[in-house]
């Protein structure tokens, strides 16, 4: 009856979302499953910010509120990308969005015209491609490999420019592999980027969860970088507050954020009262020491994890050095769907497959649960590969 736009009939469904949801469904049909294929830490949120929003609540903070944010955040978020990540930004280049997707969409919407090329790292996270998709832009996918630690390399920046370049997706540290671009790799990939005008939109949800080296934030390197880098983050990850809903996006051009600020108030409006309440907390540094031994557990994990993966055969993979993500290597030329189905049909075990990522041979690992479910998962796993799986 409907006459679909080719826009909607042309996105997918989140692939983790999907195979996270059929996990649930098995589980609650009776099937044993255990499932590792959400980005979601297994940690509740810290009881300083759930009191905040307590108070909020108490307080009768329940009405809209401007659509960027309220001051008190915008503030907190300015303050705490000063402190750590050496990024000066003021309050009218912050907009506050329903989670970093949100603010990827407003991004994306306000940048790219038909036609435009967006370069993105592969793998990479499965939301980039279909929101370039649908904002009319065009895929550019910069191919890594293990032998580059997943990281693009300056040589590989450069041959992908073209003219009709808009904007480089540089996600660290990365979903699915967990690798972290250092100073260094981040000063080289900017030397490429002068004299263009190349936006970097740097996704650094995961900044807080990482086990080898530095966080470095992209816009920090240089004063160039600064001006061309939108800052993509939030809370969800690294604060265990993923329904809260809370991403934001910082950026030196204060135009482009009062026009993705236009754009967010035709669609959402601002996010709910309660969360920017409770998300100044979290932003002051209150919960520091929750944050770290969240970081610490999920450490501990991956060492775990990283050590049983590898004593199975067949299988292969990096330590990831940040998130809380295994890119496992299965085999050249597997069909990671396939390895995913058998998996999930033979052992109940869930995974999302590389191809939802870009890259065939992996399936993510998400170690973001109970150290007994990792060791129980993999020993299915070992289980799996040993007795079930045909390529």
């Amino acid at each position: 009856m409907f006459l679909y736009s080719n826009r909607i009939r042309n996105l997918n469904e989140s692939a983790t979302i999907a195979i996270s949801t059929l996990a649930a469904t098995l589980k609650s049909q009776g099937r044993d499953i255990l499932s590792f294929s959400a980005g979601e830490p297994d940690f509740d949120t810290p009881e300083l910010i759930k009191q905040a929003a307590k108070d909020a609540l108490d307080s009768g903070f329940t009405k809209y509120t401007p659509v960027a944010g309220i001051p008190d955040l915008k503030q907190a978020i300015a303050s705490k990308l000063k402190r750590e990540n050496n990024l000066h930004y003021e309050e009218a280049q912050i907009l506050v969005s329903n989670g970093a997707k949100q603010s990827l969409f407003n991004v994306f919407q306000a940048l790219i015209d038909e036609g435009d090329e967006v370069l993105i790292p592969s793998p990479y996270w499965v939301t980039y491609p279909e929101l370039v998709t649908y904002s009319g832009g065009r895929n550019v996918f910069i191919q890594t490999s293990p032998e580059s630690s997943f990281k693009i390399t300056p040589a590989m920046l450069h041959e992908h420019i073209t003219p009709r370049t808009k904007a480089l997706v540089l996600t660290t540290p990365s979903n699915p592999t967990g690798m972290v671009y250092d100073r260094a790799e981040l000063e080289a990939l900017a030397s490429v980027l002068q004299d263009t005008n190349i936006a970097v939109i740097a996704d650094e949800m995961y900044e807080k969860l990482v086990y080898d080296g530095e966080f470095v934030s992209a816009g920090s390197v240089s004063e160039d970088m600064f001006r061309r880098t939108i800052t993509i983050n939030g809370l969800s990850k690294s604060v265990a507050m993923t329904g809260w809903r809370m991403g934001y996006c910082a950026c030196a051009d204060s135009k482009l954020i009062k026009l993705m600020t236009n754009l967010q108030s035709q669609c959402t409006s601002n996010i709910n009262s309660i969360t920017q309440k409770a998300s100044i907390i979290a932003l002051e540094g209150k919960v520091d020491a929750q944050i770290e031994s969240m970081r610490q557990a999920f450490l501990e994990r991956r060492n775990i994890a990283v050590e049983q993966i590898n004593a199975i055969n067949g299988l292969s993979v990096l330590a990831p050095q940040g998130a809380f993500y295994l890119f496992i290597r299965i085999g050249d030329g597997l069909d990671s769907m396939e390895f995913c189905k058998q998996l999930l049909e033979k052992e109940g075990v869930a995974l999302v497959p590389g191809s939802a990522f870009g890259m065939e041979g992996y399936v993510r690992f998400s170690f973001a649960c109970s150290t007994q479910q990792i060791l129980a998962g993999i020993e299915r796993l070992a289980r799996f590969m040993a007795t079930h799986f045909r390529a």
